[in-house]
Formats: C-alpha cells, structure tokens, sequence
C-alpha cells in the first residue's frame, strides 16, 4: 500500500495559491514546494534521464537532488529547497528538464 500524505491541521494557516502542471492548487505559507506537490496527491516531480523511472522527493533537505522540478520557468531546482509563493507555477520535468508528460 502506498504513503498518503496528509498536512497535519493547525489553527490559522495562511495558504497561497499555486499551479502544478497548469492545474490550481493551494499551498500552506512557508511550505516547501516539494511538500506542496506531495500534499496535492502527486507522487513523481520528475523523471531519470537515462530510464525515464519516475521519482520522488526523498530527503526533504537537499542533499539526494531527487525533488527537481520546473519551478516558475527554472528547470533543475530543487523542490525541497524552495519556499511556495502567491502565483508561482510549478511543473514536473522529464529527465534533464524537459515539461513532465
């Protein structure tokens, strides 16, 4: 059986609203971009450039470089890495950088 992940609730959170995969979404201030992606139900944020196998974040401190996604235009950043913003567009990449299709 698979992981789901949940947010654990706390009063008074603040969201921003996003976009992955030009799909809208919302996102709690001061999260991760990758913890964002993983809280909305996708398991893969890119895809290996030899094998085209699909992975995850696996860290959550950005030593192991498995969360890189296209954020905001920026192919290769590292999701875990990055704190979500009002508007920002987020896509998982294929491989090198390419759109994730």
């Amino acid at each position: 059986m698979s992981p789901t992940f949940r947010r654990l609730e706390e009063a008074n959170i603040r969201w921003v609203n996003i976009e992955i995969d030009g799909q809208p979404g919302r996102a709690r201030e001061g999260e991760s971009v990758a913890a964002a992606v993983l809280a909305s139900g996708l398991r893969a944020c890119r895809t290996t450039p030899l094998s085209g196998a699909p992975r995850a974040p696996y860290c959550m401190m950005g030593i192991c470089f498995e969360c890189l996604m296209e954020i905001d235009g920026v192919p290769n950043r590292q999701a875990c890495q990055v704190e979500v913003q009002e508007g920002m567009r987020i896509h998982r990449q294929a491989g090198t950088g390419e759109e994730y299709r």
